[in-house]
């Protein structure tokens, strides 16, 4: 910990604990403790940790071969490229592979610009997209944004799930929506098929693209392989990263019919798609599939969510979410409950200010669940 506190960068604020191994859902602190790992890497973990498999095919793959850009065809990006196909929804057939969400995000309002011709990308309050410069400036959070002023220019916030707001936004300027399918970062907020599906129809009616960011909400999180596809929408552009990997830093944009113009040397990235990576995704989306894991997701998460909603605790306000992607909305600060958690054994995240977020792998058990949920109905019980 000195080392760390002493050399690293210092933008993280740091929980006192060392984390040295982890377990599909449980992970062991250097002293040989457990916690219940609600955290996930913030959302990376949904196969859980250590998987043998992916394991495994990264040890192989390291041995065989761990760089080579896509100026090179490779067997094992194309193996990868091709299992997930099947998994996204229809409609999207192409896709651009990088190394993190936001990279992902990034590419996806650069594919919009470049297809469209126009200038502008209509995004939400709460929406949380990632921080480097494009994806901070989709962001709405004034907190991320306001150090690093100005940035791109075009870039507007409306309401979400208000498709009013959105239809004044949208005109002939618009280059894209980009939209969360559940807001994470902004508070556990769910979008209405309502609201989707109109986003849908008003991009494709006046020519703008839609991005329905899936970083965190994608493989298996929600209950559904993609959150989208439990309201029956199909994104021009998917951002997809954190779970796509299995752990290894990974990201990819699925891309659909109406994005035009992607000539070689508009766009690249020097670790994109790279043998390791696509190893670590290849073997993790057969461990997803074999384990049924967006059915896992649905099933515990309703269960979760039904044991929050049995808690007793006047601080509690609302409990929303999706598969296991779980908010509980508090009447004051989530800080001291979640120090109060990792006493009780468990970890787990903010929303913002006052949203504690539960983001357990898919693998979690039903008694693992019950003791997250008892841990939080003594530390909500006990406000400081």
């Amino acid at each position: 910990m000195d080392s760390e506190s002493r050399l690293a960068s210092g933008v993280y604020a740091k929980r006192d604990i060392v984390i040295a191994r982890g377990k599909d859902a449980t992970l062991w602190d250097k002293q040989g403790r457990a916690y219940i790992d609600c955290v996930s890497g913030q959302g990376v973990s949904t196969l859980g940790h250590a998987n043998e498999a992916v394991a495994r095919a990264i040890y192989e793959q390291a041995q065989t071969l761990i760089s080579c850009p896509e100026i090179f065809y490779n067997d094992v990006r194309a193996d990868f490229l091709e299992l997930l196909s099947t998994v996204v929804p229809a409609g999207l057939n192409r896709f651009f592979l990088c190394n993190s969400g936001a990279e992902a995000n990034e590419t996806a309002l650069k594919f919009a610009r470049l297809s469209t011709g126009r200038p502008n990308v209509v995004s939400t309050v709460r929406g949380f997209h990632g921080r480097t410069m494009g994806a901070l400036s989709a962001t709405f959070e004034p907190k991320y944004r306001e150090p690093f002023q100005p940035l791109l220019s075009g870039f507007s916030h409306v309401a979400f799930n208000n498709l009013e707001a959105l239809t004044n936004a949208v005109n002939d300027q618009t280059a894209a929506v980009i939209v969360e399918a559940v807001q994470g970062e902004g508070g556990v907020h769910p979008a209405s098929d309502d609201y989707l599906r109109g986003a849908r129809a008003l991009c494709r009616e006046r020519g703008a693209l839609l991005i329905i960011d899936e970083v965190q909400t994608g493989f298996a999180r929600t209950g559904a392989w993609f959150a989208c596809m439990r309201s029956g929408v199909t994104p021009d552009l998917m951002p997809m990263g954190k779970a796509i990997g299995g752990g290894v830093p990974m990201g990819a944009v699925g891309i659909g019919d109406a994005v035009k113009n992607l000539a070689p040397g508009t766009h690249g990235s020097t670790f994109g798609g790279n043998p390791l990576a696509c190893a670590a995704g290849l073997a993790s989306l057969k461990e997803m599939i074999r384990l049924d894991l967006p059915a896992q997701a649905a099933e515990k998460g309703a269960y979760f969510m039904e044991r929050l909603e049995e808690i007793n605790a006047p601080v509690i306000k609302e409990v929303r979410g999706r598969g296991l992607l779980i908010g509980v909305e508090l009447r004051t600060r989530v800080a001291p409950f979640l120090k109060a958690l990792q006493a009780e054994g468990v970890l787990a995240l903010p929303a913002g200010l006052n949203v504690l977020r539960f983001l357990p792998p898919a693998i979690i058990t039903r008694e693992q669940i019950d003791r997250v949920v008892e841990a939080t109905a003594r530390v909500l019980a006990n406000p400081s």
